[in-house]
Formats: C-alpha cells, sequence, structure tokens
C-alpha cells in the first residue's frame, strides 16, 4: 500500500504542510492548545536532511489515482538533534562520528489520514536501516509526547526529559530516546 522514496527541494511545500497538519491534529490529548502552537517553533523541517540525501516520503495512492505523502523522517550523520531551519540555536552541521556517536533521527510526521497504519515505523526502519548502512551502532531523537509510544514500541528508551523554550514563554515537553542499532 504504501511506497518511500528520498524527499527532493521540489516537495518542501508540500511536507511542510503535512507537518503543520501532524503538529496541529496529533498532538491534541498530548498537549495543551498553547504547547501545540509553541510547537511550531521548535519542531519543523531542516532542509539540511533533504541536502543530504537522509529524509524519506513515504506515499500513498488515493482512491483518485493520485499520490498523497502519508508521513516522512529522516536521520542524520550531523550533531543536530531536533528543530527546523529557523530554529537556528539548535542547528549544528558538525558531522558525527558513527563509531562513537548515535545517528540522529529526525522529523518524522504522519499525515494524520495516515495515523496508526504503519507509516511511522517503515519511516523509522527506513531511517534506521541507512544509519546502520552507514556505520552507525546507535541512535537517538527528541521525541514528542504524542511520538513516544511509537518510539518506545519501536525499542527505544528515554534518556532525558526536557522542555524547549517556545513562544511567549511556553515550552514544550520533549523526551531524549535512543537505541542501540543491533546488525540486521
Amino acid at each position: 500500500m504504501f511506497t518511500h522514496r528520498i524527499a527532493t527541494p521540489a516537495d518542501l511545500e508540500t511536507l511542510r504542510a503535512v507537518m503543520a497538519l501532524a503538529i496541529a491534529e496529533l498532538q491534541k490529548g498530548f498537549l495543551s492548545p498553547g504547547q501545540i502552537a509553541a510547537s511550531n517553533a521548535v519542531m519543523g523541517l531542516d532542509t539540511q536532511l533533504i541536502a543530504d540525501g537522509t529524509y524519506f516520503i513515504v506515499e500513498a495512492e488515493g482512491a483518485d489515482g493520485g499520490v498523497r505523502i502519508a508521513g516522512c523522517g529522516g536521520w542524520s550523520h550531523r550533531a543536530t538533534l531536533y528543530g527546523g531551519d529557523h530554529s537556528t540555536d539548535l542547528r549544528d552541521p558538525a558531522p558525527l562520528d558513527p563509531a562513537t556517536d548515535a545517528a540522529r533521527i529526525r522529523a518524522m510526521y504522519t499525515h494524520p489520514d495516515f495515523a496508526r497504519r504503519g507509516v511511522g515505523r517503515l519511516v523509522m526502519a527506513l531511517c534506521e536501516d541507512a544509519a546502520r548502512a552507514a556505520g552507525f551502532r546507535r541512535a537517538e531523537m527528541m521525541a514528542t509526547l504524542s511520538g513516544e509510544p511509537l518510539y518506545r514500541a519501536c525499542g527505544y528508551e528515554p534518556v532525558e526529559r526536557i522542555e524547549a523554550p517556545g513562544p511567549d514563554g511556553v515550552a514544550v515537553p520533549l523526551i531524549r530516546m535512543g537505541k542501540p542499532l543491533v546488525p540486521a
């Protein structure tokens, strides 16, 4: 039912729309309306992932024959753990050492129409396989509260809980999670 490919710059507008929808809809019940609004300043698309060729798109064919983005996410060999292009204070393009550092799982979003249908697990598998192939033995991410159940089910364990500062003093709770990448 789902296909996948590497994202290109031509996908940027559609990816941003999927991310905004996922933030607005899938965090309900986990965050307050103010925290959901603040999430837009904390999360988002990091175009470095697209430039590096490490950002995946999962697509589904619609009833009309058209293709829709069901979800997206990537991994990185750079030090940035989370945040989008607008989060300049969080960005660190320094390369990671696969022998000692954890690959970063980044910017995972599922279109609300495809939630709980295996999209997140598919993106996670694609990212982990690619990071493993690049020599990484561990992966880390900064998870949202709504994403934590999926990541736990995929074998990730909490490392630390933080509150990322958002606009107007509204903090967004996040969880740093990690997992060993055992050989496939």
